[in-house]
């Protein structure tokens, strides 16, 4: 069985327990919201909710960096701090990966299986908010080379040797949604014309971990999605096709990768956007 393109950015439970009294080692459990996290979480976890910590009330990614540099610091996460990141989401561990990385942290990994595999296999948990201690951190070498902009999905649509991956449900794509419902009001469903369906939870094994590299292969080259194409993943708000970008970026190791973090939210409600259903 060939590794990953990158093996190093994902941890297994067993790396993580014997690293939850590590002073140089912070794990990130993020979520909608914080109910699973107050009933029982990894010991050492800070929490980070996605609406507040990281989202706008608009529903775009925050980027301040002003907020990123405040968020991390009460999180006692500093400069060379090792992060795991995991939640109750599969998209969760992806899409915090892909943020850091926009924000140029060094060392940020994935826990395989997330939440869902630590439970299952009976491992510690506890109700007990960590103790922190707040650090100092400055961002440094951000990436908004990971970033894809609306303007540059235009120009996307209809290449052969460019291709746009929509990884939300088929019932977004197809147009009968609009994120979890049918569409109310002036919402607008569809996909952006010429992009390639590929949900993302394909990704996963059955207890939440990724696929070995062979099934991955198979996913995304029986779609024609390869290796030398420049591709842009996209979802609702960018969260799912963060979790996208890091399996064909990191995992796979296509070199030409941008999350699209605008996504269906944006894209949507911008004047005069085609759209196909």
């Amino acid at each position: 069985m060939f590794s990953y393109a990158h093996p190093e950015v994902i941890v297994d439970t067993q790396w993580v327990a014997d690293h939850l009294s590590d002073p140089k080692v912070r794990l990130v459990d993020g979520d909608l919201g914080s109910q699973a996290y107050n009933v029982e979480h990894i010991p050492g976890a800070v929490f980070w909710n996605f609406f507040t910590d990281i989202m706008l009330p608009d529903g775009h990614t925050n980027f301040d960096t002003d907020s990123w540099e405040r968020l991390l610091e009460r999180s006692g996460i500093a400069n060379d701090t090792t992060v795991i990141v995991y939640g109750d989401l599969p998209a969760a561990g992806g899409w915090i990966f892909w943020l850091l990385k926009v924000l140029g942290h060094q060392d940020v990994r994935v826990l395989n299986g997330g939440r869902r595999k630590w439970i299952a296999e009976g491992r510690p948990l506890t109700t007990e908010q960590p103790t922190v201690t707040p650090t100092q951190y400055h961002v440094q070498n951000p990436d908004a080379g990971l970033r894809a902009l609306h303007k540059d999905v235009r120009e996307y649509i209809g290449r052969t040797d460019r291709v746009l991956v929509d990884v939300r449900s088929p019932q977004e794509y197809n147009g009968e949604w609009f994120y979890n419902k049918p569409p109310e009001g002036t919402e607008r469903t569809g996909h952006i014309p010429s992009a390639t369906h590929v949900y993302y939870e394909l990704t996963l094994n059955d207890d939440g971990t990724f696929k070995p590299i062979n099934e991955l292969q198979a996913l995304y080259g029986g779609k024609d999605i390869t290796a030398d194409k420049e591709v842009i993943t996209y979802c609702a708000v960018g969260a799912r096709s963060g979790h996208t970008w890091f399996v064909l970026k990191y995992l796979l190791g296509y070199p030409h990768v941008r999350n699209y973090d605008g996504s269906w939210n944006e894209w949507s409600r911008l004047p005069n956007t085609p759209i196909e259903k």
